[in-house]
């Protein structure tokens, strides 16, 4: 294990400082708070130095809560927090007095798979905004489950060339059917095409369907792919804490991880994938 780790996609949540639409009280293992001190005693586990925390919710609230978490733990690193992209104007207001300058605030995500058009991002009101964010190099999380998600991202980098944007959870392979690779890799193929794309290995116990039963040699193949196509300097892993407790223990997400990584590339390109990539993108 090396001596630095950034771990790219954490989500804390509070119910008493915002709202999470997305959240159900059926989901009875995510439906409570998940708080940064549980975090910290996971990432210390798992050997985990640094993290950045990552938007639950399409609010102020929920960003200003992360920034909030951010300045009280020496190991966040940074945070991606929400604009509202739909509304260039009141972005671009957000931007400029709040968030462009804050020491914390290191890209934007927006809950895309959760809007019933897959094709939302390629609303020009949303064009204009991630221009805002392209033209202040502050970098997009993509959060596709789909591939028409995948398409339009593609879609999206011709129309904003100089927007940096990255896969979380590599776009959801198909780990689960085991089909190596079908439209899923054609599509990550091109969109490897644009230099400002990165992956995020994060999120494939998930993914997998499996709950706590999926292994490293599982995910393998996919990661191996998309490693291929993007290189080892286009991409980082994350935990994706607490969402990933539904596929079992974090320590069995980074173990996983961890093996796979360490079975594909060498040590150079593992301290680009653990925390020099990342660095970078956001700018740590």
């Amino acid at each position: 294990m090396l001596d630095k780790i950034i771990d790219t996609h954490v989500h804390c949540w509070s119910f008493a400082r915002a709202k999470y639409s997305w959240l159900k009280e059926d989901n009875v293992r995510l439906y409570r708070d998940f708080l940064p001190e549980e975090y910290d005693k996971e990432r210390i586990a798992a050997g985990i130095t640094d993290a950045i925390l990552v938007q639950a919710a399409n609010s102020f609230e929920d960003t200003d809560y992360m920034l909030d978490v951010a300045a009280r733990n020496d190991w966040v690193a940074g945070v991606v927090g929400w604009v509202p992209l739909l509304d260039p104007t009141q972005a671009a207001v957000a931007l400029q007095e709040t968030y462009a300058s804050h020491p914390f605030f290191k890209g934007v995500r927006h809950l895309i798979h959760d809007e019933p058009d897959p094709k939302w991002l390629l609303q020009e009101p949303v064009i204009e905004s991630l221009r805002l964010l392209a033209d202040a190099d502050i970098p997009f999380d993509v959060v596709g489950v789909l591939p028409q998600h995948l398409e339009v991202a593609i879609q999206l980098g011709e129309k904003v060339p100089h927007l940096k944007m990255v896969l979380n959870h590599l776009n959801q392979p198909p780990i689960n059917s085991g089909e190596k690779f079908g439209t899923w890799g054609e599509l990550m193929k091109a969109a490897a095409q644009n230099p400002n794309f990165f992956i995020k290995i994060s999120g494939l116990g998930n993914t997998s369907q499996k709950e706590d039963k999926w292994t490293a040699d599982e995910i393998k193949p996919y990661v191996a792919f998309a490693l291929e196509h993007f290189g080892t300097d286009r991409a980082f892993l994350g935990g994706n804490w607490p969402v990933a407790l539904l596929a079992g223990s974090f320590q069995h997400t980074w173990q996983a991880y961890a093996k796979v990584i360490e079975a594909l590339v060498g040590t150079a390109e593992q301290e680009n994938i653990y925390y020099r990539n990342a660095e970078q993108f956001y700018k740590i």
